[in-house]
């Protein structure tokens, strides 16, 4: 068993504590969260870890912290996707390093889940950028599929500490027992995961979820003992924890 760990970071939190247990991490690219200061400190913890970097941008929304859905034409899109990127690819550089990812933020994420059209406009911009990156978005969801149908290389990512719905989306965090917090809880949905390739719903139903990659949310209370408690898990399991 192989599996990538990533986290969301850059976000405004002491992000060393949670990057000693990751393989990825996913900088915020300051317009839903951060800014250049926090983004090139961010930058340079992960490179210190030998962490691999991706960005994550998303909509300039900082006041809900980029968790309100906004209605952007193709265009407007494109815009808001280079521009994050190249932002967080300068800061890279500068340091030696190289970006290898890209993954979309909160309400965007959530859109081009299940938005045909807005995924594919984020494909193409992200391809647009550089085409190597690899473009991570929620296991079985239709970004992937335009991922690849824009030919990038796509990660199907699934989430030890959120809590999933019958239909293999993420339960909105509106309702009670969206996060999960409890450790024990984490690591055996992370277990689940890898072992079996499917999770179980909140109805108790069992959903497929095909993923090469597990997120740990960074600005979840608690993340980095979370995230100590899942890759102790997995690697108790026999696990190899490298990046994607």
């Amino acid at each position: 068993m192989k599996i990538d760990l990533n986290a969301d970071l850059g976000e405004g939190l002491d992000d060393s504590l949670l990057l000693p247990f990751l393989s990825s991490a996913n900088i915020a690219c300051g317009l839903h969260a951060g800014n250049p200061a926090v983004m090139d400190r961010t930058v340079a913890l992960a490179l210190e870890r030998s962490v691999r970097i991706g960005a994550h941008p998303g909509y300039p929304d900082r006041e809900n912290f980029g968790r309100t859905d906004l209605q952007l034409s193709p265009g407007e899109l494109r815009s808001l996707v280079l521009y994050q990127l190249g932002a967080l690819d300068a800061l890279v550089r500068a340091r030696g390093g190289k970006l290898a990812h890209v993954k979309a933020h909160g309400a965007l994420y959530n859109r081009a889940a299940r938005d045909r059209a807005l995924a594919r406009a984020f494909a193409q911009a992200v391809r647009e950028f550089r085409a190597d990156l690899i473009l991570v978005g929620l296991a079985g969801s239709v970004q992937i599929d335009e991922a690849r149908a824009a030919g990038l290389h796509a990660a199907g990512e699934a989430f030890a500490d959120r809590r999933y719905l019958k239909d293999g989306t993420l339960m909105p965090r509106s309702q009670p027992g969206a996060v999960l917090h409890d450790l024990a809880e984490a690591a055996a949905q992370a277990l689940e995961i890898i072992r079996y390739g499917s999770v179980t719903a909140s109805d108790g139903s069992r959903v497929s979820v095909s993923a090469q990659t597990l997120c740990l949310h960074g600005d979840t209370p608690g993340a980095a003992e979370i995230a100590r408690a899942v890759r102790g898990a997995l690697q108790g399991a026999g696990a190899e924890i490298a990046p994607l």
